[in-house]
């Protein structure tokens, strides 16, 4: 007879590597909706979780295709959904539309605004943008002055990507124009990579 390993009801990873002690409870102006590919639910490296747990009022949803209706029904509402994107070269090669323009009048009441964020890697978020109509036809927002990355326990597809959680904080910050609100929350993102380090060992 095996035992199952307890698992925390708020992370959902096994007790013995629960993140909860790195929520940072921090409520955001904006909207936010999580998109989670399916392969990243249980990857330990993962942040979008704690994202997710640390933003009161914020979504996520696992899936790479979504019904249409679905889809439809999650960015429907009182505010207007803008995809944390950047207009990237090949877009129109690969199948995937032009998005609509985003007006940077919006900025101005950043809480009628909800930020979709997809929590994949690069190649399977552009997979997710291609499956999903719905998304490729929403404004994209891209970020300015991107600092460096702490997430050192994942190697990044190219110069100057974040991790999810980093990623909607700075989009955030840039929304807002308040990066202090958010700086607590970075700071947990810190201290949850380097719980992640430690559980990983020194590196041979």
């Amino acid at each position: 007879m095996t035992s199952k390993r307890a698992t925390c009801p708020a992370c959902l990873r096994p007790s013995t590597t629960c993140i909860c002690r790195w929520i940072a409870p921090t409520p955001a102006c904006t909207g936010v909706l999580l998109l989670q590919h399916p392969l990243e639910v249980h990857n330990a490296k993962n942040s979008a979780r704690l994202l997710h747990l640390s933003l009161p009022g914020s979504a996520l949803v696992v899936g790479e295709t979504f019904d249409d209706a679905s889809l439809r029904a999650l960015l429907a509402g009182p505010r207007r959904p803008v995809l944390l994107y950047p207009d990237t070269p090949g877009d129109a090669s690969l199948g995937i539309a032009p998005p609509a323009p985003f007006e940077p009048a919006w900025a101005d009441d950043p809480a009628a605004l909800l930020l979709v964020v997809l929590d994949a890697t690069w190649r399977k978020s552009r997979k997710m943008l291609y499956l999903n109509p719905a998304l490729q036809a929403l404004p994209r927002l891209a970020l300015r002055d991107v600092p460096a990355s702490q997430y050192r326990i994942r190697k990044a597809h190219a110069p100057g990507q974040l991790s999810t959680l980093e990623a909607t904080v700075h989009a955030l910050s840039q929304l807002e124009n308040d990066t202090a609100r958010y700086a607590p929350l970075l700071q947990a993102f810190d201290g949850f990579v380097g719980q992640q380090q430690a559980l990983a060992g020194p590196r041979g």
